[in-house]
């Protein structure tokens, strides 16, 4: 399969961080970098309980009696550079010493009786080294500390008559302090050139298919709960929306995570807006795009790439709508599919509006619109039964299983997604709650019609 499309959301978790907005070495950000996914070597997380040696992924797959996993650890190694001989601090003088990174990957692959019996332990070893040159004068030294760990990779049965099981990574920096004299590290600075830095994984299975790990079927609800994930989050990340990939990352993500095909290249903070850092970084003075271009080849490419964006390629990361969509017209028929709004009041004549424009707010109406719950047609004024659970977690919910409400209105957010408002009827506040517009919202699969008062496909009484 083609893991191009997770390799570059990996690539985006890789360098997350690597070096930030305002990208010179002075800046305040850039002497605190390597924050995400940082595995120390264990000498040195032993004295500071803020750091780990070690991730742990746990997922939940199904598969036809024969699966084989492959994992990819994918981490950076740090690469130290002392640079001597410059002529003194200038903007265009590269800092005496900068952390640079070198991407590295291990694979372990496990099927048959390794896989479903006892599992199996990978020790891996990533050579140190030290390289020289001479630029523009400077002598420039390159160091890396070698890196040795071990990745475990198991299974546990899943009971019942289901054919899955929980898959368990483990991945442990097993490397010695990075001082080089045996003595433990005593700063982090001195520890980082031993650690596994933006650890994270990437899984497939053949043979068989992982499950959402935040909204699983609801069989295996309780064997993913079980799951234990420590310092990554796992989620599916097919590029064609299958079930083969999972992406263990130290940032938390969506399943099918994607990066904006508007980005035109790496700002080294994923999570923030393109637009935002571009206009940031242009703003910068020649004198500070200078200092930024010496840190690091990284750096002097994104500053490049920036200073030479034209007007359309700017426009391009401004204003994106993802998804063009028509307003619902007027007039729809009450018998849509389940959960879909039907509309009783007349609006805009059937235009075709985008979301975004005032004048698709003509087209809903709360107080008329109705939505199909069970077969039962449910606007204002029906009365359901509250069954919170499919997706809520929030336990104030919870307590109200099983009570009847009145609705209220029947809302729907920019996304499509419909919601009912409703008021408790045994709520001796009720009309108190309602003149104030003061409702307990839920999605439509949340709630049951009562059976005394609602019509398929009719109107409520």
């Amino acid at each position: 399969m083609s893991l191009d499309g997770v390799r570059r959301i990996a690539d985006a978790v890789l360098y997350e961080g690597y070096i930030l907005y305002p990208y010179r070495a002075s800046a305040q950000k850039n002497r605190s970098r390597w924050q995400f996914g940082v595995l120390m070597p264990p000498g040195y997380a032993a004295v500071d309980p803020s750091e780990s040696s070690a991730l742990r992924a746990e997922c939940v797959f199904e598969h036809a009696g024969q699966p084989a996993v492959e994992v990819t650890v994918r981490f950076l190694q740090v690469q130290r550079r002392h640079t001597t001989g410059t002529p003194g601090p200038a903007p265009g003088t590269p800092p005496s010493v900068w952390d640079e990174a070198v991407a590295r990957e291990i694979t372990v692959a496990s099927s048959g009786s390794p896989l479903l019996g006892d599992g199996s332990v990978t020790r891996f070893t990533v050579p140190g080294g030290e390289e020289t040159e001479t630029m523009s004068g400077a002598r420039v030294i390159r160091r890396r500390a070698p890196l040795t760990g071990s990745v475990s990779v198991r299974t546990t049965p899943v009971p019942g008559p289901w054919q899955a099981a929980r898959l368990i990574v483990g991945v442990r920096n097993e490397s010695a302090s990075a001082t080089g004299s045996g003595s433990t590290a005593s700063s982090r600075d001195e520890a980082l050139p031993a650690a596994l830095v933006a650890a994270h994984l990437i899984i497939t299975v053949s043979g068989g298919a992982f499950l959402s790990m935040t909204d699983p079927p609801e069989w295996a609800s309780p064997h993913v709960g079980a799951c234990e994930n420590a310092g990554c989050w796992p989620v599916l990340a097919d590029a064609d929306g299958g079930r083969q990939v999972m992406l263990a990352t130290p940032i938390i993500l969506p399943d099918y995570p994607e990066v904006a095909p508007e980005s035109p290249g790496e700002l080294y903070d994923g999570t923030e807006i393109d637009e935002i850092l571009t206009l940031r970084t242009l703003a910068l003075s020649d004198e500070e795009k200078a200092a930024a271009r010496a840190t690091d080849p990284r750096a002097a490419a994104l500053i490049d790439r920036i200073d030479t964006m034209d007007a359309p390629a700017l426009g391009e990361l401004h204003g994106t709508i993802r998804a063009m969509r028509p307003a619902r017209s007027s007039g729809q028929p009450a018998g849509g599919p389940e959960g879909s709004l039907a509309h009783g009041a007349e609006a805009n004549g059937g235009d075709q509006v985008p979301w975004w424009d005032p004048g698709a707010d003509e087209s809903v109406s709360p107080g008329t619109d109705s939505v199909l719950v069970a077969g039962h047609r449910v606007a204002r004024g029906s009365r359901v039964i509250l069954r919170p659970g499919a997706r809520r977690a929030d336990a104030q919910d919870m307590f109200l299983a099983g009570r009847t409400a009145l609705v209220e209105a029947v809302l729907l957010d920019v996304d499509d997604t419909v919601y009912l408002a409703v008021t408790l009827t045994d709520d001796p506040a009720a009309d108190l709650q309602s003149a104030h517009g003061r409702f307990l919202y839920f999605a439509p699969d949340e709630v049951e019609p009562c059976p005394d008062q609602a019509q398929p496909g009719g109107a409520s009484r």
